[in-house]
């Protein structure tokens, strides 16, 4: 499967390396352009490319998105049309300036990806670890430590696509429920990062409140 990025810091690229390892292609991308993503590209080998953020959309049969949350309006609407879409967006009002809904709690950033992007399938998943443990902290299937990963999102078809591909490199995932519900595992909240099995995940997840 061909997978790709719009962005390519540390989440997106470590994301990438893993996807290769599982067997897979990826097409880069960034607002610089293609050409200051030859180190990278170089790095991850000939199962890479690097292109422009449009291209990458048209490519990618998923496509992650791994930008500041204050660069979504910049993301291409048109490419990403009936596609699977991995959003892993954190708000952080000292970067991103004050979102009135993001801070009365009356949306999330994926509910605000939804918005934007109103004809693809928006899945929240990989904005709650630390892009080092996605290398780090995988876990063979059996081992009941496992780290699991939650994921949001309102269509089961794309929520049963990045299942399967988070699974694939190493590490259990929790469906927690609509896009909506993906407040409980954003950053300030016990799930926010947390390295633990499903078990305990499903604990902290409890503890936020909506």
């Amino acid at each position: 499967m061909k997978i790709g990025f719009i962005g390519s810091g540390n989440i997106g690229k470590t994301v990438a390396k893993c996807v290769i390892r599982a067997g897979h292609s990826v097409v880069m991308s960034n607002s610089r352009g293609p050409e200051t993503l030859s180190d990278l590209v170089e790095e991850l080998g000939p199962q890479a490319t690097a292109t422009t953020a449009e291209e990458a959309a048209r490519e990618g049969e998923i496509v992650v998105v791994t930008v500041p949350l204050f660069a979504l309006p910049k993301v291409p609407v048109e490419p990403l049309v009936g596609k699977t879409v991995i959003d892993t967006m954190n708000y952080y009002p000292q970067r991103d300036g004050h979102i009135q809904e993001l801070d009365n709690g009356s949306t999330t950033t994926s509910e605000l990806t939804a918005k934007h992007l109103p004809q693809s399938h928006v899945v929240k998943a990989f904005n709650s670890i630390y892009a080092a443990d996605i290398e780090t902290t995988a876990w063979p299937e059996d081992d009941p430590q496992r780290r699991t990963l939650p994921i949001a999102g309102d269509d089961a078809a794309a929520k049963r696509t990045v299942i399967d591909l988070i699974q694939s490199i190493g590490f259990d995932v929790y469906d927690a429920g609509t896009l909506h519900e993906g407040f409980r595992f954003e950053n300030g909240t016990p799930a926010y990062c947390a390295r633990v099995n499903r078990e305990k995940l499903v604990q902290l997840l409890e503890q936020a409140k909506g």
